[in-house]
């Protein structure tokens, strides 16, 4: 059970609360177990039931109230359904966490399929601003709520290919725009750019399309860091705790890196 329920009576809906397989915890797990522990009714939304599933049972040890459902953010009329789903069962929306994304297929410009291009944007920033879209008639009703969008420390440093790191620059304009747009309503809305961080997305891709083991990945990753070694999903749902509890409520527009120092190495 909860000790300090920080999200006491707060409802959440968690896009991508499921994990890819892996060794370690991925972001959305971290953030479903972390406010289900600081007391927050959730709905698990992933586009694998199996995978939503394994989220439900790992939250249920903290005893509170959770629900899941399947959804696509590609398409309209799922984003549209997340929204409706949690207003049905549970009254109110308090708090949207944005954390589905994808980088496979990207590459330098002249390489870059179109195809590959229109994928990636279409689930980083088009599926994010459907999800925002479809959420914030009910958030302007309460004259409440928190959007936590996750964008990537890619969005401000240099990057090998093009589209992962524009649609996360994306994502930090549209996060910016959405909370000036909502502030009036009492809406906050605010984006986490993790760095390197040890999940099963960033790990288990790398070691399958190299063929190099993890160890060396992780030993390779964690030399770029300031602090010497990289974070996991717990300091990302750290974070998502603060923006989605009462603690910010005068926090809006705000770009978090949760990157151990990375982006300071710009100086």
């Amino acid at each position: 059970m909860n000790h300090s329920g920080r999200l006491e009576g707060k409802v959440a809906i968690i896009v991508g609360a499921g994990q890819e397989p892996g060794e370690t915890i991925g972001n959305g797990r971290a953030v479903s177990e972390r406010f289900a522990e600081e007391g927050a009714t959730l709905l698990l939304v992933d586009i694998g039931q199996d995978r939503a599933d394994a989220t439900f049972h790992a939250v249920k040890k903290y005893g509170g109230v959770a629900s899941t459902m399947t959804a696509d953010i590609t398409n309209e009329e799922d984003c549209k359904r997340i929204a409706a789903t949690c207003l049905e069962r549970y009254g109110r929306i308090d708090i949207l966490h944005n954390n589905v994304g994808k980088s496979e297929g990207d590459r330098k410009t002249v390489d870059l399929d179109v195809k590959a291009w229109d994928d990636i944007m279409g689930l980083n920033l088009r599926g994010m601003f459907m999800t925002c879209k479809h959420v914030l008639p009910a958030m302007i009703k309460q004259k409440a709520g928190s959007i936590i969008n996750i964008s990537s420390t890619s969005s401000l440093a240099a990057r090998p290919t093009l589209t992962y790191k524009t649609s996360k620059g994306a994502i930090n304009t549209m996060t910016q725009h959405i909370a000036m747009e909502n502030a009036a309503f009492g809406i906050r809305a605010n984006a986490i750019l993790p760095g390197f961080m040890d999940t099963p997305m960033a790990i288990e891709r790398r070691a399958r399309e190299t063929g190099v083991t993890r160890e060396e990945i992780r030993a390779a990753r964690d030399k770029l860091v300031p602090m010497g070694y990289m974070g996991t999903a717990w300091d990302v749902a750290n974070a998502a705790v603060f923006f989605a509890s009462d603690e910010s409520k005068y926090v809006t527009g705000v770009l978090m890196p949760v990157d151990g120092g990375l982006l300071i190495k710009r100086g």
